[in-house]
């Protein structure tokens, strides 16, 4: 039971119809119904992702946009979209900013693929910052990314990068869905944990808090765990 998500590319690439069909559907057809999927860079390959969109229907809400919102027992949930508009005054930053204006869920997560913060060949993705400020200046928890190929944990941050246990945000990226895996490049600030390895993360999503545990595939040695309290 409970909900999958994923954090874009999920079919790459170039994430077409056939990608979906024969690299996607195999595997995880079987939980499509409790899935909620975020768009990524691979994704939009495809004009428009009009197969991503197609593949997902609903669950990826309104077509076309790529962010959307749910409620997860105690927790709001927001899938964004990091490959459309994203800074300050944009269609997506003014939409995120109404709904953490009119949530009253005491913890909140985000997901998307492109990380603001990376030690990873791809580099950082500035463009993601008012996105992050906003949720900042809203008290959310936790972000999840993806787009590196390798598994980072981040301690709580500002938008800035700043180290800030008492207001910032966790960000864990999870690119290990399957690529070809990268290496860092570099050791970005406020890096906790860094893993090699295929596998994916499991979030046990509480009534003023969280834990996160990375499962690995069989032979992959690296794992990963750990708990958090909302702000």
């Amino acid at each position: 039971p409970g909900i999958v998500f994923t954090a874009g590319a999920n079919a790459s690439p170039p994430g077409t119809a056939a990608d979906f069909r024969d690299c996607y559907d195999p595997h995880w057809r079987r939980h499509r119904e409790r899935t909620r999927p975020a768009p990524g860079n691979h994704d939009y390959e495809s004009p428009g992702a009009t197969p991503y969109f197609a593949y997902f229907g609903d669950n990826a809400g309104p077509a076309g946009l790529g962010y959307y919102s749910y409620v997860a027992g105690p927790w709001l949930v927001i899938s964004l979209n990091s490959e459309v508009l994203a800074g300050l005054g944009s269609p997506q930053q003014q939409w995120l900013r109404t709904q953490l204006t009119t949530s009253r869920a005491r913890c909140t997560m985000a997901y998307w693929h492109k990380p603001l913060f990376t030690s990873g060949p791809n580099g950082p993705n500035p463009h993601m910052r008012e996105i992050w400020r906003t949720l900042y200046d809203f008290d959310v928890d936790l972000v999840i990314t993806a787009h590196d190929h390798l598994y980072e944990r981040f301690a709580p941050q500002d938008p800035d990068g700043r180290a800030d246990p008492m207001r910032g945000i966790r960000q864990i990226t999870v690119g290990t869905g399957g690529g070809p895996l990268h290496s860092p490049i570099t050791t970005a600030p406020n890096r906790e944990v860094i893993g090699i390895g295929y596998g994916v993360l499991k979030l046990t999503l509480a009534d003023g808090g969280y834990q996160w545990e990375f499962v690995p595939v069989p032979g992959n040695p690296f794992t990963d765990s750990g708990i958090g309290l909302c702000h």
